[in-house]
């Protein structure tokens, strides 16, 4: 495991750095091939951005959170897709390409909602803060997705899944990060 410090990659992003973003994801790749890994998970959504930067200078394979969840998706039926996550991320094709390619549809939340979703990652949830209120806010932009005809939702952010479950999402909850961290087991169990 290895990560480089938050603050470089924010720095990246908010500068629309993808290549910055590619450099940190080597320095990590590297130290972690010479630690002997097989290949490689990035569990951050949004940084997958920047795999294809990434993949050709890599000296191990990475997995892709969002081939995981589409193969998911696709092994459970389902056909359309609410996307939840950071800005950079739901306004990205990082999603939608993996998804398309399986046959898979998908619907983003609109401009106000995303804002919303984003303010609440950023200035609560990585904080910690739980807030009634945001678990409303996400329940509402998941029961519109379902109002546009998705059958399930991704909780492509890390810290969306400390609020949001399948308990009490309006959709079937695609948490992405576990669903990487399963499919990273199995390739470490099974090659």
């Amino acid at each position: 495991m290895h990560t480089q410090p938050l603050s470089e990659y924010v720095r990246c992003l908010v500068q629309d750095d993808w290549e910055g973003v590619a450099e940190l994801m080597l320095a990590s790749a590297d130290k972690l091939a010479k630690a002997g890994a097989d290949f490689l998970i990035c569990p951050g959504n949004t940084l997958h951005q920047a795999l294809p930067a990434v993949e050709p200078r890599s000296p191990v394979p990475s997995m892709h959170i969002a081939e995981v969840v589409a193969d998911h998706a696709a092994e459970r039926g389902f056909r359309r897709l609410g996307l939840t996550g950071m800005r950079w991320l739901v306004e990205s094709d990082v999603y939608p390409d993996k998804l398309t390619a399986r046959g898979i549809d998908y619907v983003r939340p609109d401009d106000a909602e995303l804002e919303e979703i984003n303010r609440i990652i950023t200035d609560e949830l990585i904080f910690g803060v739980f807030k009634p209120e945001a678990v409303a806010h996400h329940q509402r932009v998941i029961a519109r997705m379902k109002d546009k005809g998705c059958d399930s939702v991704v909780l492509s952010c890390t810290e969306i899944p400390l609020i949001m479950n399948a308990s009490n999402s309006p959709l079937p909850t695609l948490d992405s990060t576990r669903l990487l961290a399963r499919a990273a087991l199995r390739q470490a169990v099974h090659g």
